[in-house]
């Protein structure tokens, strides 16, 4: 369950970057019911937050890297950027954008992990992050895809404290990693690791990536609407006993994420 209170790391914010805004804000507010609200445009910068029922769920900006496809990121919270980035390099990560100020809101750096997955820190400040979770059109879980969980679990472990409990998917689908924020019970759980074949992750060309779930009130409502309004389905909507009703879905610009109707058992 993720909460609010964003105990260090606990998933606190994930922003987007799209190469097309105003048509990827469209998407969203169709399949979620998102309402954009945007922080500006000129040359340099485009981007804004997504709001549900007025509280703040997501941020979404121009894509500018060069090369990079377009993904969201998530941002776990610390309470010192500083030192996670010297725990990441430690650990055999690699630093992407160093520890930076972004005006009294905070301070955020981002990483990759030894095999090539992409997360996010941030060090509050007056922002302490995003204000709905566990919601409908809401963050409520996040989930690494990797070719190498033991090497995830060791890397992540040693950077956050994390702790992992393992459960054997139904129909002998491998491992499942639940994490656990450090010293938390496992209700605090807010995330999962999966192994996977490195062709299963065509998306990343290979390389691991994180993806958000996002709750919804009915899965199979928020599926037509991917499909109608330009994005695509992996896998589902299919039952996954003692969690939900789920899908795997692209956006129009090939960005993944879960939407996720949860059991009510």
């Amino acid at each position: 369950m993720i909460t609010t209170d964003f105990v260090p790391g606990s998933p606190c914010w994930l922003d987007l970057g799209a190469p097309d805004v105003r048509a990827t804000a469209a998407f969203y507010g169709a399949v979620l019911g998102w309402e954009y609200e945007s922080m500006g445009e000129g040359e340099d910068m485009e981007g804004g937050m997504f709001r549900k029922d007025g509280k703040i769920v997501a941020g979404l900006g121009k894509l500018t890297e060069e090369g990079a496809r377009s993904a969201w990121m998530i941002y776990y919270c610390v309470t010192d950027a500083d030192a996670t980035t010297q725990a990441v390099e430690r650990a055999g990560g690699t630093v992407r954008v160093a520890p930076m100020d972004l005006d009294e809101w905070g301070r955020m750096a981002q990483y990759s992990d030894p095999l090539g997955g992409q997360f996010a820190v941030w060090q509050p400040g007056t922002n302490k992050g995003v204000e709905l979770v566990d919601q409908p059109g809401s963050l409520s879980w996040t989930e690494l895809y990797t070719t190498d969980a033991a090497a995830a679990k060791e890397f992540y472990g040693g950077v956050f404290g994390w702790q992992f409990s393992d459960m054997q998917l139904p129909g002998g689908g491998g491992t499942y990693s639940l994490i656990t924020p450090a010293g938390l019970p496992e209700e605090r759980m807010h995330g999962g690791v999966m192994e996977l074949p490195k062709e299963n992750l065509a998306l990343a060309n290979g390389r691991p990536y994180w993806h958000p779930v996002f709750a919804v009130a009915d899965c199979d409502a928020a599926v037509a609407a991917v499909t109608e309004n330009g994005g695509s389905v992996q896998m589902g909507p299919e039952d996954a006993e003692g969690v939900g009703r789920l899908a795997v879905c692209l956006d129009p610009s090939s960005a993944d994420f879960v939407i996720l109707t949860p059991s009510t058992s």
